[in-house]
């Protein structure tokens, strides 16, 4: 059934919440009903948007944010669809001093120099570095640079439990530091990061035994993509060419000449000739050589397109949008901005379809929507991974998924979020303030809801159910909550 198609949803007077969950939420599973999720292709669970999402630039509000607010209803709408996406894209204009500021003040360990990381606790780190990114998705003015932000920390996936202290420096040298610049740059600063070289174990790698991790995940999941044309004794020739690429014990990158695999090698139809191992550290040019021409191999732009646009505008983009993208990073050598302005342009926004938000992505909206402040950003952290998401911790080299299949199933604790987040009351946790929605009557509780959390797009059904369930009992604090949880847990919250 399509969410246009639904019936109207009604909850009679002293309704539970339980009666509001289960009539109003679940309309994904009323779209996948019946269908294997495992086995379904992205494009069976590309979904319209709702007919109330008529705004295309609430629409952009939703894809380049990390949730949207009222307060970015009104910006846009002043400052229209291209000038708000231009500020966007040119994040440094954007003064997000503040943010910083309070950054390195409650999380003072990630500005560190290595030597220094090296000496703290792992798991300390590890939840400074994991509280400052939420903080700074649901804070920072540069929201389409968050964004990216964590579709590059994805793409070059790194777990912490396994790389320590050197993942905080790949965060602030690598994938922070690029997220917005040329991709060119984002690889090389990644291949020369002690974290993803310790990560794919590529510091085991010599002449002889030459370690093919690195090498592989470079063209399935950096560059050219599995089905970009390499073969396997690419890999094995690749892993050659990398030989000697390591680190220094105090996480600086580091070319062992003595490592390295000398010899002749083929690898994608390059022919690198032998040469004497008294060149040393001329060495590392075979490694950079390759890494510019996967910089320039067309799978590689076609690759990287795809793989944008599923993440900022539809899970089944067009062979002519694919196309069209590549192209702009064929023609500007990579440039993310460029890229990134291209997606999101007025015409596909229009049409874009629905997409799920991931637990991290679900979190910070919420946290985003009611204004919530976090002296404890810790507890809401929590909440991200009780719904499935370890930041930062995810095993395998792909990151974590952005298929609606992957995270579908998992309603439950994305239901209970929402209800606790509305009730956070504490000042010295987490906090939301729901005296406005008290000033008035229940009716404008619910336009300030629909504002507030919908960007004013709330499908009339679920207004009408979120009234009806407000009304039916006292007017006041504890029952406005409860309704702005159940907005929050509501399926049009789940979905951007």
């Amino acid at each position: 059934m399509s969410m246009q198609q639904q019936d109207p949803v009604s909850v009679p007077a002293g309704s539970s919440r339980r009666d509001f969950l289960r009539k109003a939420i679940g309309r994904a599973d009323a779209a996948t009903e019946n269908t294997p999720l495992a086995s379904t292709p992205s494009s069976a669970l590309a979904l319209p948007a709702p007919p109330q999402w008529n705004d295309v630039r609430v629409r952009l509000l939703r894809r380049a944010t990390m949730g949207l607010r009222s307060a970015d209803v009104q910006d846009i709408g002043n400052m229209g669809y291209q000038q708000w996406l231009n500020e966007q894209v040119n994040y440094t204009r954007i003064d997000d001093s503040s943010v910083e500021a309070q950054v390195a003040a409650r999380w003072p360990l990630l500005s560190q120099p290595a030597l220094q990381l090296a000496a703290v606790n792992s798991g300390t780190l590890r939840t400074q570095l994991q509280q400052a990114t939420l903080f700074r998705a649901a804070y920072s003015s540069r929201q389409l640079y968050e964004r990216m932000v964590e579709f590059w920390s994805d793409h070059f996936n790194i777990s912490m439990d396994k790389v320590g202290y050197l993942k905080a420096i790949e965060d602030r040298e690598v994938i922070r530091k690029h997220a917005m610049g040329r991709f060119s740059d984002l690889l090389k600063a990644s291949a020369h990061s002690p974290a993803m070289l310790a990560y794919l174990d590529q510091n085991q790698s010599r002449s002889g035994s030459p370690n093919q991790n690195y090498v592989r995940e470079l063209m399935e999941l950096h560059t050219i993509g599995v089905d970009g044309g390499y073969t396997q004794a690419d890999v094995d020739e690749l892993a050659r060419v990398f030989t000697g690429w390591t680190f220094t014990g105090a996480g600086e990158f580091s070319f062992n000449a003595s490592r390295h695999d000398f010899g002749a090698k083929t690898v994608l139809g390059v022919n690198i000739p032998a040469t004497s191992p008294s060149i040393g550290a001329e060495g590392v040019k075979e490694g950079e050589m390759m890494l510019d021409f996967l910089l320039t191999h067309p799978s590689t732009g076609r690759f990287l397109a795809t793989k944008m646009l599923k993440w900022l505008l539809t899970p089944d983009p067009t062979e002519q949008q694919i196309e069209a993208i590549a192209g702009a990073y064929r023609a500007t050598r990579g440039d993310i901005k460029r890229m990134v302005r291209a997606i999101l342009n007025e015409g596909w926004m229009a049409d874009a379809p629905l997409k799920l938000k991931r637990p991290f992505h679900l979190v910070v909206s919420g946290v985003r929507a009611t204004g919530a402040t976090m002296a404890n950003v810790g507890s809401v952290l929590s909440q991200v991974g009780t719904i499935g998401q370890q930041i930062f911790r995810y095993e395998t080299p792909e990151g974590y998924s952005d298929l609606t299949e992957f995270w579908v199933g998992n309603q439950a604790p994305r239901w209970a979020f929402g209800v606790s987040l509305a009730n956070s009351s504490n000042v010295n946790t987490v906090n939301v303030d729901v005296s406005a929605y008290l000033a008035g009557t229940a009716d404008a509780a619910i336009d300030r809801i629909d504002a507030e959390l919908f960007g004013g797009e709330l499908a009339p059904a679920t207004r009408g159910a979120l009234l009806t369930y407000l009304k039916a009992g006292t007017f006041n604090n504890a029952r406005v909550r409860e309704t702005i949880g159940l907005a929050l847990s509501g399926h049009e919250f789940q979905w951007y």
